[in-house]
């Protein structure tokens, strides 16, 4: 696994504009794994950003990077509570949402489309994809949108061009932790 994989998937979250990004990656080894994850922890520790794996099964991992404070915030959104609650979290603090959404990642037959409230979509885009399974959208970009469809189209343009920027530094040979914005946590 390489550092080159987080630039690319998650450029947004390490910028501080956008809540959490989601990438998939084989691995050699669960400890190859750990080693990587706690090395990102460790450069990230001051930067308001944490990295986790949700799921593990041949030889690929699912890996969650996001801003704990944008997900406190954003889990605390009176719609995307209810919407919580529909899909069974029983508590809401945020530990308590990743850990329910680590367990439904690995034992639901069907992917766990709530995960779109901790990547930082708009909670009726959420909803609307659960609500119609995907169909009937206003558009798609990075998530389907069944809401404001004005106000998701300029941020599908500020995170890819985010990622542009962003892998062209990297390229560039700037560091990982220089490209990652410090906010609070």
């Amino acid at each position: 696994m390489s550092e080159d994989l987080i630039i690319k998937h998650c450029s947004p979250t390490l910028a501080g504009i956008k809540t959490g990004n989601l990438f998939s990656t084989n691995y050699n080894t669960k400890q190859e794994l750990k080693d990587f994850i706690a090395r990102l922890n460790r450069i990230f520790s001051n930067k308001g950003v944490q990295v986790i794996p949700l799921k593990f099964g041949n030889g690929r991992v699912l890996i969650y990077v996001f801003r704990p404070s944008l997900l406190a915030s954003d889990l605390s959104d009176e719609y995307a509570c209810k919407l919580l609650k529909n899909q069974g979290y029983h508590s809401l603090d945020m530990n308590s949402c990743i850990a329910k959404l680590k367990q439904r990642v690995s034992t639901c037959t069907e992917f766990p489309h709530e995960i779109g409230l901790f990547l930082g979509y708009p909670p009726e885009d959420v909803y609307g994809f659960i609500l119609h399974k995907g169909s009937g959208c206003k558009c798609a970009g990075l998530w389907k949108v069944y809401g404001d469809e004005e106000q998701a189209v300029k941020k599908f343009n500020k995170f890819r061009k985010c990622s542009d920027i962003y892998y062209s530094k990297w390229l560039q040979g700037t560091t990982l932790q220089k490209l990652t914005v410090t906010t609070l946590k």
